[in-house]
């Protein structure tokens, strides 16, 4: 659904609460259609962003896996190389 939302879970070192926000916010504008709230709607929108906030971070810690942590840069160099055999070289 939000292709800008990356995975947090199983990174070495783990998700910061920055991501997790950035996460949550990428959520509610999805979802509410909006990218900056009206004054008349910014308080539920923060609201929501807040409480999402909060289920990832729950939800990231509950989780558990017998797989080695992924390394942040080689995930995101192979998404660069990924990148470049479907758009080409800029």
């Amino acid at each position: 659904m939000c292709r800008n939302i990356k995975p947090l879970f199983n990174f070495e070192p783990p998700a910061s609460k920055n991501e997790m926000h950035e996460a949550a916010l990428q959520f509610v504008r999805k979802i509410s259609g909006f990218n900056r709230p009206s004054h008349a709607n910014e308080a539920a929108f923060y609201d929501a962003v807040e409480e999402i906030e909060k289920s990832v971070r729950k939800l990231l810690t509950a989780l558990d896996t017998k797989a080695p942590p992924r390394d942040r840069e080689v995930v995101a160099a192979k998404a660069r190389e990924r990148a470049r055999e479907r758009y080409g070289t800029t």
